[in-house]
């Protein structure tokens, strides 16, 4: 019997984009069921008294040159933004928007999109007129993204899920859930692929 990978997210990590990068395969190579959880790092952060390592100097450089080590590990590229760490909540927003409103293709696209522009491609999702420009070049209209955003349903939305995800014992991304086992960190992949093979 199949199992689930519940994978909880935030734009705003670079251990949560490596993360990203590796668990579609491993759900492809398991046979597990993957999950996508999108929530506000920022409000888990606030609700469980944690903070980003960026803001414990000797952590923040330390994590950089392990977020490179691990890049280079699992075979692929990440370039830190302008502004890290970013505010990523109408992105956020965005993604569950995306997800409640126009199915799981379009979201996943958005989602790789994203992550992709933030992490790799150093786009300053920042400036509106530069996240317009991305959005409409990709097949999103950017007018409908900002109504959406705006909707009190979905601003709940993102809420709910934040605080359902720390109910559960998120206090950082990416964090994943394997029927249930929680594993913490990009750090991880072996476990959570483990877990969902069944050893």
């Amino acid at each position: 019997m199949s199992k689930t990978i519940d994978f909880y997210f935030d734009f705003a990590s670079p251990a949560s984009f490596l993360g990203y990068t590796q668990i579609e395969a491993i759900a492809e190579r398991t046979g597990a069921a993957l999950v996508w959880k999108p929530m506000l790092l920022g409000g888990v952060f606030k609700a469980t008294g944690n903070a980003s390592p960026v803001l414990i100097p000797a952590k923040g450089r330390w994590m950089n040159d392990d977020i490179m080590r691990w890049a280079q590990r699992h075979g692929t590229s990440i370039i830190y933004p302008e502004g890290f760490p970013l505010n990523t909540l109408a992105l956020m927003r965005g993604a569950v928007g995306y997800q409640l409103r126009e199915g799981q293709e379009r979201f996943r696209l958005y989602v790789d999109l994203i992550y992709r522009a933030i992490w790799q491609r150093q786009i300053d999702l920042r400036d509106a007129e530069t996240l317009a420009g991305l959005l409409r070049d990709n097949g999103f209209d950017p007018d409908t993204f900002l109504l959406m955003v705006a909707e009190p349903e979905i601003k709940q939305a993102l809420i709910a899920a934040t605080e359902a995800a720390v109910e559960r014992g998120v206090f950082g991304a990416p964090t994943f859930f394997v029927d249930g086992v929680m594993h913490f960190g990009q750090d991880r992949m072996d476990w959570v692929e483990a877990e969902a093979s069944g050893n």
